[in-house]
């Protein structure tokens, strides 16, 4: 199972030196948060388990329910386009099964 979506939350950060260090094909951490706005959220972590954003609220819902079943899904950066305002950042998400 594969997804395509973005990362999102990434002009919230107060810290951007995570994303400015990433790159194509950087595998990325998932993390389920406790949320008051959202209770599907998933952060979206570099390596060093540094906040880049989140996965979408449109597209959490059954990530989450995956997620909260035990099952372990990771993330690799497919796309990073600057966009004056902000960084866009396309991942994949996949389910790891074994």
């Amino acid at each position: 199972m594969k997804m395509d979506t973005f990362i999102a939350g990434t002009t919230y950060l107060e810290d951007h030196s995570p994303i400015d260090e990433l790159k194509v094909g950087d595998m990325l951490l998932l993390q389920r948060e406790d949320n008051r706005y959202d209770d599907n959220a998933i952060l979206v972590l570099n390596k060093k388990k540094k906040k880049l954003g989140y996965v979408p609220q449109k597209d959490n819902i059954v990530f989450a329910r995956l997620m909260n079943a035990g099952k372990l899904l990771q993330a690799r950066v497919l796309e990073i386009d600057d966009l004056g305002d902000f960084i866009q950042i396309k991942i994949g998400i996949y389910l790891v099964d074994f």
